[in-house]
């Protein structure tokens, strides 16, 4: 059984990051070309930063987060399967908020649409079996509106599904079926910090040998399966379950870890390289040459960063570290394989 936890801290009410307030999450998958997007939509524009330490990313608009940069916030994060292709599900979001009037606008004028600031981040899910035969009409701008048309619809703080959906749909874990993952954590004086990721990476998540998730230390409330980190055993050279032939551009776990505490574009960054120490704790090996990842950052700003403010952020970056962690386990541990498919998944492993 996973240790108790005495920080006072406990996951948010649907332990997702939609427990942080402000944050929206929309899904849209093709069961046929088996892919998937996923889009974070914030009730107004939000402060973003991102990390990127993959060797391999497909990314759009990260430039633009750079704290020296005009942009200062932005109107949704797109996580998408799909490679290259994958980038155009956030054309689709970018016409949906348009024509809604979100968006970024020097001056208003009523005959000058706005420039709706959408960064997004893609994985390889092009060899996973399905249907890619779409000629020049690729599915993923249509799967971002799709997605962004039900973050929308959604209630403020609603449930979304995990494992084998969205930008995780098409999504492997080394050797196990991938998947979307999200967690969340409330501190003591209410403070939210919370994590979706598309797992989809090279190395392994689960230890040699065994079932053992590489972030059990941090699980809250047997939140994946509970087994404790009793066997956690990692020699040198033995990767377990992790992919055998790697190539490049197709190994990538993408995520976004947001909080409701406000923060610069400066701090947002910090929060983001913090965070990617969540993708080593659940992730072996990780930020090899052909991995992608990316990792975003979202503030909603709904309360002020506590005083001294360094230190809360060293705090919040910790929280979003293991946040992230956990999401990770949580994508694998509830994914299941494509219908009548027989990809092995995490709950197919013999039980120790």
């Amino acid at each position: 059984m996973t240790a108790p936890h005495r920080s006072g801290a406990r996951p948010g009410a649907r332990n997702l990051i939609t427990d942080v307030p402000g944050l929206r999450v929309g899904e849209a998958h093709d069961a046929a070309a088996r892919t998937g997007v996923s889009v974070i939509l914030p009730d107004t524009a939000a402060v973003a930063a991102v990390a990127v330490l993959g060797g391999g990313p497909g990314t759009r608009e990260t430039d633009a987060l750079a704290p020296e940069n005009l942009v200062d916030a932005v109107d949704a994060i797109v996580l998408a399967g799909g490679s290259v292709y994958g980038l155009a599900a956030a054309d689709g979001v970018a016409g949906y908020l348009g024509a809604r009037g979100r968006g970024y606008a020097m001056v208003a004028r009523e005959s000058v649409p706005p420039s709706p600031v959408i960064p997004a981040a893609i994985l390889y899910d092009l060899a996973n079996g399905g249907d890619k035969a779409w000629g020049e009409t690729p599915p993923y701008r249509a799967l971002g509106r799709g997605a962004a048309e039900a973050a929308t619809a959604s209630a403020q703080g609603a449930a979304f599904a995990l494992g084998t959906a969205g930008a995780g749909y098409g999504a492997m874990a080394g050797a196990l079926k991938g998947g979307l993952g999200s967690a969340s954590i409330v501190t003591h004086e209410g403070i939210t910090v919370g994590a979706l990721v598309a797992v989809n990476s090279f190395g392994a998540v689960i230890a040699p040998g065994g079932r053992a998730f590489w972030a059990a230390p941090f699980e809250l409330e047997g939140e994946f399966g509970g087994l404790g980190a009793a066997g956690l055993v990692g020699p040198p050279d033995d990767w377990g379950l992790a992919k055998n032939n790697p190539a490049a551009r197709q190994n990538t776990t993408i995520a976004c870890v947001a909080t409701d505490v406000a923060l610069t574009p400066p701090q947002a960054r910090r929060l983001a390289i913090m965070a990617q120490a969540g993708l080593a704790r659940a992730i072996r090996p990780v930020f090899a040459p052909f991995d992608g990842d990316v990792v975003f950052a979202l503030s909603t700003g709904g309360q002020p960063l506590p005083e001294p403010a360094n230190l809360a952020l060293a705090r919040l970056g910790a929280l979003a570290a293991d946040t992230l962690a956990r999401a990770i386990a949580r994508g694998v541990y509830e994914a299941q394989a494509w219908p009548g498919d027989a990809t092995p998944c995490w709950r197919d492993l013999p039980a120790e």
